[in-house]
């Protein structure tokens, strides 16, 4: 089945994201540019302007009212989905880069870089203060002085937040009280990506170590790990079947150098619980950087190095294959 190729972006995507409907399909890349799609047919709704350095990650709240974007210009701003005006806006010291509203979509967290001889910080705001963002002062900011965060999200009903670290290893944050519940180290190499399951009892890690692995949100037990001979850049799970995409592909920075030979830079398809690849989709040109299930778990979107999201609608036998199964 053909898929449809959204043209929307000048640099690499390095985050797409459904609301929770999955009619909008939220896009940012290492340019500037934020763009909103029609999840249905790929046509593009509109964008959010104001950044102006690459934006690292998007995130829309549960009545698709608010989209949030961290961004490398130093900056986490909250926008009106409808009218992509501008609602408020956050300065850093350094660059934004995961961010997310929690279940309810009252609070935002967003962490920041270590460089520049900055701190890496997670901060949380509670939008029912205003006072909190216009004077942009956290109810709490968290400092993680060892090793910066590189993938954050929320734990079920917004208790705490789970992080990914440059180092691999994943902790767990209070939202209420500043302290650190939880550490543990599985992977050996930079987490890339986390995501929840639809019903949020389990996440998918993604990693620079070949792997993917899959943990209980709640106690970070290790459950299943899902191998590849590339590193992991974006991993999801299916919210109607025992699947999990993952995308990835060498380093970009080491893709001139190696064969061109088409098949590195595929969708791959593992089973979860047997953890065995059952299929891969290509159509990337370089490695992808970030991967999606829709709500509804009929089709799948995946965004690339090469700047292209494409939307891949599943053909009915997959649908009758894993009931046969």
């Amino acid at each position: 089945q053909k898929p449809i190729l959204l043209q929307g972006h000048e640099r690499s995507i390095t985050q797409i994201k459904y609301n929770r409907e999955g009619d909008l399909l939220f896009t940012v890349a290492k340019d500037p540019i934020v763009n909103v799609w029609y999840s249905v047919n790929g046509e593009r709704l509109g964008t959010y302007n104001g950044h102006t350095g690459a934006v690292w990650c998007v995130d829309a709240d549960w009545d698709t009212r608010h989209v949030l974007t961290g961004s490398a210009d130093n900056s986490c701003r909250l926008w009106d989905c409808e009218t992509g005006k501008q609602l408020a806006l956050v300065k850093t010291s350094s660059a934004v880069r995961t961010c997310g509203f929690d279940f309810g979509g009252n609070i935002i967290m967003f962490s920041t870089d270590k460089q520049m001889g900055y701190q890496c910080f997670v901060s949380f705001f509670d939008l029912r203060d205003p006072s909190q963002l216009e004077n942009n002062e956290p109810y709490m900011k968290i400092p993680c002085s060892d090793s910066k965060i590189t993938s954050a999200v929320w734990g079920p009903l917004g208790e705490f937040i789970i992080a990914g670290h440059e180092s691999g290893e994943l902790n767990q944050f209070s939202a209420k009280v500043r302290e650190q519940l939880s550490n543990i180290k599985e992977h050996t190499k930079q987490i890339n990506d986390i995501q929840t399951s639809r019903d949020m009892t389990m996440f998918i890690t993604a990693s620079k170590d070949n792997t993917a692995k899959l943990f209980d949100c709640t106690t970070l037990e290790h459950l299943k790990t899902f191998r590849t001979e590339r590193p992991v850049n974006s991993a999801a799970l299916s919210p109607i079947f025992d699947h999990v995409v993952l995308g990835g592909g060498q380093e970009a920075m080491d893709v001139t150098t190696t064969s061109t030979r088409i098949g590195k830079f595929e969708a791959r398809f593992f089973h979860l619980a047997f953890e065995e690849e059952f299929g891969r989709v290509k159509g990337h040109f370089g490695p992808i950087n970030s991967v999606a299930f829709h709500p509804d778990g009929k089709s799948y979107s995946s965004g690339g190095e090469d700047g292209y999201v494409r939307i891949h609608y599943f053909d009915p036998q997959y649908f009758e294959f894993e009931f046969e199964a």
